[in-house]
């Protein structure tokens, strides 16, 4: 991590519209520009881990980050992808709790930090802020929900179907030639966390995909080629 200040003010952030600041003022915005520390973190370097008490806020400006959970049984699961102008370490904040989760960069990712007893003070003041944290919060549990319901209703080719439109709706970016690449680069044994399998299945699904032409893949690149039948795979509604 680059630990020194970087200026960056949120007016100018890339990710701003989608933030929990989006409807702040001009002078509200430069407040917390000023109160907030932005640090770059390389491929692999985490924000937090699992067990450590929260300090305050992580607002994501650039990149991807991936939030993991380690079970009982030793084994890391992904429990969610979180990408430019989502919040991370809120729900562990609110309820004054450790994070129950490590979050990890999954490429260079420019983050900013505010700590507890300002962004209390900001939501306090702004309505606009508490209803956009809440939304968030509402959007990660629905998230979650249907996650579990995937992993108990569906097989391994249904939710790994579901897992690329999923990719394709939040990283995914329109080719010329009508393919949609996902620009998402994630290994197998995290794509496999993801859908709860063994990498071994995983590689065999990818294949059956690529086979039957719903997908290309071109070194780690994934394109969607077939999105119709992708939807008919992960049996689900569009």
């Amino acid at each position: 991590m680059i630990s020194k200040k970087i200026d960056n003010s949120c007016e100018n952030c890339p990710s701003v519209s989608k933030g929990i600041f989006c409807q702040l003022a001009y002078d509200e915005l430069k407040e917390v520009s000023d109160h907030k520390v932005t640090n770059v973190y390389k491929k692999g370097q985490t924000l937090f881990v699992q067990g450590n008490h929260p300090f305050g806020l992580y607002c994501i400006s650039t990149g991807n980050i991936k939030v993991t959970k380690v079970g009982n049984d030793g084994k890391e699961s992904i429990v969610r992808i979180a990408s430019a102008g989502d919040v991370l370490g809120h729900r562990s904040l609110f309820t004054d709790q450790y994070y129950t989760a490590t979050a990890t960069a999954l490429e260079d990712t420019k983050v900013c930090f505010l700590d507890k007893k300002f962004i209390m003070k900001v939501i306090q003041e702004n309505p606009s802020v508490s209803m956009n944290v809440i939304e968030k919060l509402s959007t990660d549990m629905g998230a979650a929900e249907n996650k579990l319901s995937s992993l108990h209703q569906k097989n391994v080719r249904e939710r790994l179907a579901e897992l690329l439109l999923l990719l394709k709706e939040s990283h995914g970016e329109e080719q010329d030639d009508g393919k949609t690449l996902i620009k998402l680069k994630l290994t197998r044994e995290e794509m496999a966390t993801m859908i709860g399998t063994a990498n071994e299945t995983l590689i065999r699904f990818m294949s059956e995909f690529k086979e039957e032409g719903l997908i290309e893949q071109v070194g780690k690149q994934i394109f969607i080629t077939d999105e119709e039948k992708l939807i008919d795979w992960a049996n689900v509604s569009y």
